[in-house]
Order: C-alpha cells, then structure tokens, then sequence
C-alpha cells in the first residue's frame, strides 16, 4: 500500500510538474501574418505593483520592452528591438492611456483596460522577418521593465542632443544597455520570457 501512495505522489507530482513547463511556455506566444510576427503574453501584467500605484498616484511609468528574435542557431540575432512606452491611468475613467515613444511616436487612440494596454503594447512590438525562410529554426524572447524616473530621464540627457535633434541611435543603444543588464531586485521587471524553436511555416499553419 505504501509503494502504491508513493507512487501516486510521484504521479502528481510529474503531472503538476508538466503542468507548470506548459504554462510558462505560454506565457509568451507567436503568431504570424505572412513575414511579420507578432508577440502575446495574456498570462503577464505589467500593470501591477509599484507601477500601478504610481499611476494612481496620477504619475506617468515608463516601461521599456525588448523583443530579441534568433535564426538558424541562437548564436545569431536576426533582430533586436526595443520600444518605449509611457502609460498613465485615468482616475475617473478607471482606464489607460498609452503612448509609445521609441523608436516611432505613436499613441493609442483611446482609453482602454489593462488588458487592452497590456495586449497595445506588445502588439506595437511586431517584427519583419523577412528574408527568414519558412523552415528555418527561430528563437523568441521578450523582457520587460517599468523605469524609475531618474532612469527614464537619462535617456534623454544632453549627451543624445545633436544639431538636428534628438540621436535615437544614441537613445536605442542607451536602452538596449539598460536592458541587457541584470534587472535589480528592486526594479519592476517581467521575464524574460522565451520561445522556440519553432519556424514561421510552423506559426502560419497554425493562423490558419
């Protein structure tokens, strides 16, 4: 009876185990519209925490998302990204405003709910991967992190101030750096999150 129970547990345990590996593997999901991908995480909130009460404290939080794509092996990037986003929340809507800021300005149309913020974002960080082909072996991976103040004010410094205005390379190379540093234990941060292997033949069967 006691190797019975024993094994039982083990049973449950690989059962919630398998469990656990499945949800963190969909915590980040892709999906394909001919060359372009675009990037879901319905499992991760952003707007929570620290940054959350800051905005209703009516303060602006700035967060930053990278979205890193490898082809053929993981020792080759076929494209880095990093977009800027500036979220506020409306106190007598009880809803968000968005407003991505890099590496083009763009702002969402209308308030919407967390979620909806959330899903804005992340759809603004779609990649071209054109040039890959259909069966090569991708790799996918997303962080993201709100900025202290300080932070979000470095980025704009004197240093990336040219004659002809503000130096986005000078400002991109800037936030991938911040990005690619261990995140503190102190500072809001999600993931990073991962995918793959998996092919763009493989996402666009599953569009159909």
């Amino acid at each position: 009876m006691r190797k019975r129970t024993i094994k039982g547990w083990w049973l449950i345990a690989a059962f919630l185990s398998g469990l656990a590996f499945a949800m963190w593997a969909e915590e980040l999901i892709l999906s394909a519209r001919q060359d372009r991908v675009e990037f879901s995480a319905p499992r991760v909130h952003f707007l929570s925490g620290k940054p959350l009460d800051r905005m209703r404290n009516s303060d602006q939080v700035q967060y930053l998302i990278r979205a890193t794509i490898w082809s053929g092996s993981k020792a080759h990037i076929f494209r880095d990204i990093v977009g800027r986003f500036v979220v506020s929340y409306d106190l007598y809507e009880e809803k968000y405003s968005v407003t991505k800021l890099e590496p083009t300005r763009k702002r969402a149309d209308r308030l919407m709910t967390d979620v909806g913020t959330e899903a804005w974002c992340l759809q603004e960080m779609t990649m071209d991967l054109t040039g890959v082909g259909g069966t090569e072996q991708l790799w996918a991976r997303l962080d993201i992190r709100a900025l202290d103040p300080k932070d979000g004010g470095s980025l704009f410094g004197k240093d990336n101030i040219t004659d002809s205005g503000i130096s986005l390379t000078t400002v991109t190379a800037k936030m991938i750096d911040l990005l690619s540093r261990p995140a503190q234990s102190s500072q809001p941060h999600w993931g990073p999150f991962e995918a793959g292997p998996l092919t763009l033949d493989e996402l666009r069967r599953a569009q159909r």
